[in-house]
């Protein structure tokens, strides 16, 4: 099987905006399975790596999630707000520090047991962004301060507690629309996360 690198020719790559992170233009020469090249070019649009996490409070069952504007959403007929796992990108920290600091950031809490479930590309197709993926605990001990995120970044959140089941019904509802959210969520699902509480 030839490896994948010996099947890409880069031709060209054009830098078409870095105002925010970087989107450039690749035209590449690809060989088909038939063994044909074919011309193709793709935009990306790199603004590095970054993680997420699911906070759950094996006491109550709850879940922490944040609801905030995202004018991409916006932009394609939703009203923005979406309701998410806290997220950031790395900017050159380990997954596990970045996302130790923004989850505390975003909802207030600092994180007890926290465990990587996961990495994935969420939109492969343009975006170069792998994430990563954590599980982890908290609980009212754990509470820090208020949340919200960093005034200056222009980040202004609200912090959700709920019982896990009822974000569930959100998914269904199609009041959770968040790709990383989701696959958090039915993670801890599928994990029994939502009957442990009640076991307790």
């Amino acid at each position: 099987m030839t490896a994948t690198r010996d099947r890409i020719r880069i031709v060209d790559t054009t830098v078409l905006s870095d105002n925010w992170y970087v989107l450039k233009k690749v035209t590449f020469d690809y060989q088909r399975r038939d063994g044909t090249w074919q011309r193709q070019s793709r935009e990306t649009y790199d603004r590095g790596n970054g993680a997420t996490i699911l906070l759950h409070d094996p006491a109550t069952g709850n879940v922490a999630l944040t609801r905030q504007f995202r004018m991409p959403a916006f932009v394609n007929g939703h009203d923005g707000m979406l309701i998410e796992t806290a997220a950031g990108l790395l900017d050159n920290a380990s997954p596990e520090a970045r996302i130790r600091a923004e989850v505390e950031e975003e909802t207030g809490y600092r994180v007890r047991n926290l465990r990587k479930v996961f990495e994935a590309f969420m939109s492969p197709g343009s975006v170069t962004e792998k994430l990563y993926f954590y599980l982890g605990e908290y609980d009212a001990s754990l509470r820090t301060g208020e949340g919200g995120g960093i005034a200056e970044e222009g980040e202004d959140l609200d912090v959700l507690e709920l019982p896990l089941g009822e974000a569930l019904a959100m998914i269904e509802r199609g009041e959770i629309v968040d790709g990383k959210t989701i696959m958090l969520l039915q993670y801890a699902a599928l994990r029994g996360l939502a009957g442990r509480a009640r076991a307790a």
